[in-house]
């Protein structure tokens, strides 16, 4: 059994981080500068980061950016979701988890470098109106679905399996919001209502659609080339992203809930299940969270 849990241990350490055994360098170097950061413990970041609800969130707003056919295409086209989906998801998490924990510096330098990415994301794609349309993964329509989106999914997967958030929603796309600030969105959504107002626009536009590659994509999500041993519990984590989108969006993706024949399937209670078995295997505090704590102890910040 100790040798399942650790083998177990170290697939889900490289599903989200590219490493099976050790904690990458990347990490490691959060512990690092000379500034707080952008966010602190007690923070709503640090509050809904650290949750086990960010790995069905994840899912959860991977469905719904593709929903756009520009920020699908810059995926399909660019991207090594195919060739190396934990790559692709280890480099986002990256991201993410040093503009949470690390320095202001580590923060710019890490969007620096998702931006120069960006740079060579450029290309066409045909709309939900049939109009081909250019498309750069910089362009602030892009950026800003992107961003609204994923505030939209962190915030309704936290709500269903986090805890407490200081300040709650609101607090969070605040807080977040810097985060937009950083990859380049011009003043963005301050509160969920704003979140929720700009996605009800977002759909009344007529831009998000479903066609042929969406429906590829949709597939792979489902399907990702996990472990073995991560299948079963990642095809739970799935379901229950499902369960948490509005109907209107599951209907746009073409997605159901789960069912057991007639029987729906309880895919919130099963998810609870399943991020706490991971939260026991990982840990109740991540690495990330730790380097940072690390750096904010030599600088002052904590006792």
């Amino acid at each position: 059994m100790v040798t399942f849990l650790k083998k177990w241990q170290a697939e889900l350490r490289m599903t989200f981080t590219g490493h099976p055994q050790s904690t990458p360098d990347w990490v490691l170097r959060l512990a690092e500068g000379n500034d707080p950061g952008y966010h602190l413990p007690g923070s709503a970041v640090w509050a809904v980061h650290g949750s086990m609800s960010t790995i069905v969130a994840g899912i959860r707003v991977l469905l719904m950016q593709s929903l756009h056919p520009g920020a699908l295409a810059g995926v399909y086209d660019h991207s090594s979701f195919k060739r190396d989906p934990l790559g692709r998801l280890a480099n986002t998490i990256r991201w993410i988890f040093t503009v949470s924990y690390g320095s202001m510096d580590a923060a710019h330098m890490a969007t620096q470098f998702v931006r120069r990415v960006h740079d060579s994301v450029k290309g066409s794609y045909v709309d939900a109106h049939g109009q081909t349309r250019d498309y750069s993964a910089n362009d602030p329509e892009l950026l800003r679905w992107v961003h609204v989106a994923y505030a939209d999914s962190f915030v309704a997967a936290h709500r269903i399996w986090g805890g407490a958030v200081p300040g709650g929603a609101d607090a969070y796309i605040r807080e977040w919001a810097q985060a937009g600030r950083l990859m380049g969105v011009e003043d963005p959504p301050l509160s969920l209502a704003e979140v929720a107002s700009e996605m009800d626009q977002w759909y009344a536009s007529g831009h998000l659609r479903a066609d042929e590659r969406l429906r590829e994509t949709i597939d792979f999500i489902r399907y990702p080339p996990l472990k073995a041993s991560l299948q079963p519990g990642y095809r739970i984590l799935f379901a229950a992203a499902v369960a948490s989108l509005e109907p209107r969006y599951r209907e746009l993706l073409g997605l159901e809930k789960a069912r057991f024949g007639p029987i729906p399937f309880p895919s919130i209670l099963a998810a609870r299940v399943v991020l706490a078995v991971v939260r026991l295997t990982l840990g109740r505090s991540g690495p990330s969270e730790q380097a940072a704590r690390k750096r904010l102890r030599r600088l002052g910040y904590e006792a």
